[in-house]
């Protein structure tokens, strides 16, 4: 069974069918070496903060199963993570993570392709939904009147995960869509990223940022309040999405330039 996420996308709500295909590959994918007092995680989870903006940061993985599971939720909350983008099919059931607050979006595409247009956009706005939260909420804290719903710590970014199976293709390759939204120069995203994660990216995707048009998908900056409105029960949602956004978006636009853009 489905239910609807804050931005409209189809969100797990129960168990979903493992494909005994999938887990034989996860099972045959190399495991690194491990530092001492680790959790038994099968890669190195990797933070991608954006250098032009403390609005919203990504934390890229392989892929979870049943049984490692409790050892990614750990490091999920610990990090602050709001929604987990699985980019390939289900390995485990969202249960666990749909208790403790965390969207799971199912946004599948094919191995060492590019995301389709409807991904793309789906995967745009819910960045841009969780910057114009923030951003709104750091307004009212400033104005002197923050929402009693929101007491979050104002240094607790919102993380988003994202992971495929090995989490060196299809969900790189959706962050670096991000960050080139948010103003960073088209190859720079590859070379950013790899840095932190090695083994990023196929010539293929490559090619593919390297042609990557800003704007094709938002028409507006990202964190101008261009995603739509709310229209479900996402525990960490507000009911007045949409508003939220308008109300900051002429706020911040003379900043946007400011927070979102990489000086050259």
């Amino acid at each position: 069974m489905l239910r609807t996420s804050s931005d409209g996308s189809s969100v797990s709500s129960t168990s979903t069918a493992v494909n005994p295909a999938t887990i034989a590959r996860l099972q045959r994918l190399p495991t690194p070496p491990r530092s001492p007092g680790l959790s038994p995680l099968g890669k190195q989870l990797t933070l991608i903060e954006p250098p032009m903006t403390k609005g919203i940061r990504f934390l890229i993985l392989d892929c979870p199963t049943d049984s490692t599971l409790p050892f990614y939720l750990a490091e999920l909350k610990r990090n602050n993570v709001t929604d987990v983008v699985r980019c390939c099919e289900p390995t485990y059931s969202p249960t666990s993570l749909l208790a403790e607050n965390i969207s799971v979006h199912d946004w599948a595409f094919r191995d060492g392709a590019v995301p389709p247009a409807n991904i793309i956009k789906s995967w745009l706005q819910l960045v841009d939904s969780r910057i114009v939260r923030r951003l709104h909420h750091q307004q009212n804290h400033r104005s002197g009147s923050p929402s009693a719903s929101e007491e979050e710590d104002e240094t607790q970014v919102p993380t988003i995960a994202v992971h495929c199976v090995a989490g060196l293709g299809r969900a790189p390759i959706l962050v670096a869509i991000a960050l080139v939204e948010l103003g960073m120069a088209n190859l720079d995203t590859i070379e950013f990223i790899r840095r932190r994660r090695r083994g990023c990216f196929n010539s293929n995707q490559i090619q593919y940022i390297d042609g990557y048009k800003r704007g094709k998908i938002l028409k507006h900056p990202l964190g101008s309040g261009s995603a739509p409105a709310s229209s479900s029960s996402h525990p960490g949602s507000s009911s007045n999405g949409g508003s939220a956004g308008s109300s900051v978006a002429g706020t911040v636009k003379s900043g946007l330039n400011r927070m979102f853009r990489i000086k050259a």
